[in-house]
């Protein structure tokens, strides 16, 4: 697992010189749209119902005394959530609107590494690619949902709540992998397939969501150099997996 970890790190190093080499930028252009809007949304909204609820909750506070404070502390509390839940959602909103761009950049990864396609390789359509990532994208978002609520509760237990901030990290990283991973994943295996290949080589869907996770602690640039960076690493990550899969197949 630790191995498959830091090689899913490690295949960042290759993403840069080949987004250049195979001119892959222009791809990305709708996709970081769709980032940016979406994170500029979760800003708004943050910004524009922390005031209303906060001051809407703040009612039920019926004595005068720290009044004002209250609605502060409600106003603050509201922001907060809708950015955590917002931010939470981000990554399945992106990954799921975004899948067929990020096919066509995974699809001519593959014919530059291969100068071919695998012979499990399948043809899909534009419809296909949006509705298989939205639903991998709902599923995931569903367990991930399931999970950490467990995982939050154990913050209120002394020095365990060290190891649940990490656990979390994680669980993020691993279900953003999963994301990138599928579209490579979609031309090769059907929905089942892919779920059960991600979840075989789980290590290096963590790692690719680490950076995933890291790039998007940058401010501004973060959001931009994300897609590019994330799915062309998860490509060449996946398409390698997949040939050591057919190889022993052969064997």
């Amino acid at each position: 697992m630790i191995k498959q970890i830091f090689s899913g790190i490690a295949s960042y190093t290759e993403a840069f010189g080949l987004l250049s080499r195979l001119k892959l930028w222009k791809y990305f252009i709708i996709p970081t749209a769709i980032s940016v809007c979406t994170v500029l949304t979760i800003l708004y909204a943050a910004y524009e119902f922390s005031g209303s609820l906060g001051h809407f909750l703040a009612e039920s506070w019926i004595w005068d005394w720290g009044k004002e404070t209250i609605t502060m502390l409600s106003s603050f509390v509201v922001g907060l959530s809708i950015l955590v839940i917002g931010l939470l959602l981000y990554k399945y909103i992106v990954l799921a609107l975004s899948a067929p761009f990020m096919s066509v950049v995974s699809e001519r990864i593959e014919l530059h590494l291969n100068g071919g396609f695998y012979p499990s390789y399948k043809k899909t359509t534009f419809l296909a690619q949006l509705w298989r990532g939205i639903r991998v994208n709902i599923r995931n978002l569903g367990i991930e949902l399931l999970v950490t609520f467990p995982i939050l509760l154990l913050k209120f237990i002394p020095v365990v709540n060290l190891f649940s901030t990490v656990l979390l990290f994680l669980v993020q990283a691993y279900f953003a992998g999963f994301g990138n991973m599928d579209y490579t994943l979609e031309r090769h295996f059907n929905y089942k397939e892919g779920l059960a290949f991600v979840k075989k080589n789980k290590g290096f869907s963590i790692g690719n969501g680490i950076v995933f996770i890291g790039c998007l602690l940058i401010p501004v640039l973060g959001i931009i150099i994300v897609l590019p960076l994330s799915v062309t690493a998860a490509s060449i990550q996946t398409l390698a997996l997949i040939k050591k899969e057919n190889e022993r197949a052969i064997l």
